[in-house]
């Protein structure tokens, strides 16, 4: 084990980097875009099957916001264990792999357990305050009420997983998503075309897959003989790896909540434009997630690759690693986009699916209006996701979070209060505060990955001449 365990640090510590980011990457981007088409699946069966039609696609597409600022704080954190796990594989530390990993499984379950029970407690408030529309709101409560039943298992999916991608293996996740996206899929279908349950029954669908995609998770954790192996019997706090978890994931977790704030803000502003354009957009924005989940792969590829290198003490080679994921995800995203606008009317008609043209026009002419600002500069998004997660990987948690604060949350929320107001009928003004804030918080991180890696550089060099220092004193 320890012979495998070798091969698979250098495997990303040593080489050529373009083939190994592609191959770490494209499972990573297959697990995305599968979870992206099984919520989406969500959307076009509740959209086709249900009674209520577009507002109950409206109900799920609208609650997105709301049950990421919920939730972003603990998933974001999961990121935390994962660079505990890169940087110890890096450096050999298998105890703290081990301790990291059944730290995390009970983080995982406590954390969900909590949330889980907010969220369906404060599904019905929280929507009232934003202004959901009264056509929307009868089915967005009990969808919303259902999803987070299943916080639990979501919860611990996302620590193990980011434990076992940290350490190289991006496949099992990909395996375990794809069973659990076809068992979403089946009881979509068995919900709301066969009982007529609505967003409700998406729901319990959505709940039942995070259920199942968390056993599997388990299962295989506690069979591997690996670094990452899980033992039921070993699950517990270790302190250190706890602390080491919300030092480097609390800063990604508070970013998510306060970024999902913002999104939530927006989405009320979207509110007040009635139901036919809440439900446009959000056939827009999940047809955009896409896009997003497969440029957020190279996100998780850079903090693993920075992580273990700076574990490995190979600085040198974050420059490269930031300069080829920067390189990739820019070409991912400039092809993604250039699909998604040629083939966007017809991508909005998978999901609308009205007997009223005059309404099924509004919603598609909504989703355009979305697209068409959005799609044209969503490559800049990825390459400030990919730039924040190279500063990650280096264990500067704090400064990527205060950078995406400041630019992609304050920025918006301001934007929507001070700029907006001049033309309030407008909604392409609303969307223009996207590509602003994507842009200027790019130049955040790029100028956060510079100092990190001349500041790690720096504590490299100290550290070496200590170290020479003391061996001259002793000789």
């Amino acid at each position: 084990m320890l012979e495998k365990n070798k091969q698979l640090r250098t495997s990303l510590t040593e080489g050529p980097l373009l083939g190994k980011i592609l191959k770490f990457s494209l499972p990573l981007m297959a697990t995305g875009i599968l979870q992206t088409l099984y919520n989406a699946a969500d959307m076009i069966v509740v959209g086709r099957f249900s009674d209520n039609g577009s507002f109950a696609m409206g109900a799920v597409g609208s609650c997105g916001s709301l049950i990421n600022l919920m939730v972003n704080l603990f998933t974001g954190s999961s990121v935390g264990a994962g660079i505990c796990v890169a940087q110890a594989v890096g450096a050999g530390r298998e105890e703290d792999v081990k301790h990291t990993v059944h730290t995390s499984a009970l983080t995982g379950l406590i954390c969900g357990i909590f949330v889980g029970i907010l969220g369906f407690l404060l599904s019905e408030p929280i929507l009232l305050l934003m202004g959901t529309p009264k056509d929307i709101l009868v089915e967005a409560v009990p969808y919303m009420q259902a999803y987070f039943v299943g916080m639990p298992a979501m919860l611990v999916y996302n620590f193990l997983a980011a434990a076992l991608r940290s350490s190289g293996d991006t496949k099992r996740p990909l395996i375990f998503l794809s069973i659990a996206g076809l068992i979403n899929v089946v009881f979509n279908i068995i919900m709301v075309a066969v009982f007529g349950m609505g967003a409700v029954g998406v729901g319990i669908a959505t709940t039942v897959s995070q259920y199942a995609s968390a056993l599997m998770i388990v299962i295989y954790m506690c069979r591997y003989r690996g670094i990452c192996r899980l033992s039921i019997k070993e699950i517990k706090i270790h302190k250190p790896c706890l602390l080491a978890i919300i030092r480097n994931g609390l800063p990604a977790g508070l970013q998510g909540v306060v970024f999902s704030l913002s999104n939530v803000i927006v989405q009320s502003s979207i509110n007040s434009f009635g139901p036919e354009v809440v439900t446009g957009n959000s056939a827009a924005a999940n047809i955009e997630g896409f896009i997003y989940i497969a440029m957020n792969s190279l996100y998780q590829t850079a903090i693993t690759f920075v992580g273990q290198n700076i574990g490995a003490g190979k600085i040198e080679r974050v420059k490269k690693i930031a300069l080829v994921t920067v390189a990739v995800v820019t070409v991912t995203g400039g092809v993604l986009e250039a699909l998604c606008l040629l083939f966007k009317e017809q991508l909005l008609l998978i999901y609308v699916h009205e007997t009223d043209k005059v309404v099924e026009a509004l919603v598609i002419n909504a989703g355009l209006k979305r697209m068409d600002f959005i799609c044209t500069t969503y490559l800049v998004c990825g390459v400030m996701e990919v730039l924040c997660g190279v500063v990650r990987g280096m264990g500067r948690s704090l400064l990527p979070t205060l950078v995406s604060i400041f630019g992609s949350c304050l920025l918006r929320i301001a934007w929507v209060y001070m700029v907006c107001p001049f033309a309030p009928d407008s909604i392409e003004l609303l969307y223009i505060a996207y590509p602003v804030t994507w842009i200027i918080t790019s130049v955040g991180h790029l100028i956060s990955c510079i100092w990190g890696y001349r500041s790690i550089k720096r504590e490299r060099d100290l550290r070496l001449s200590a170290e020479r220092e003391s061996v001259a004193v002793g000789g």
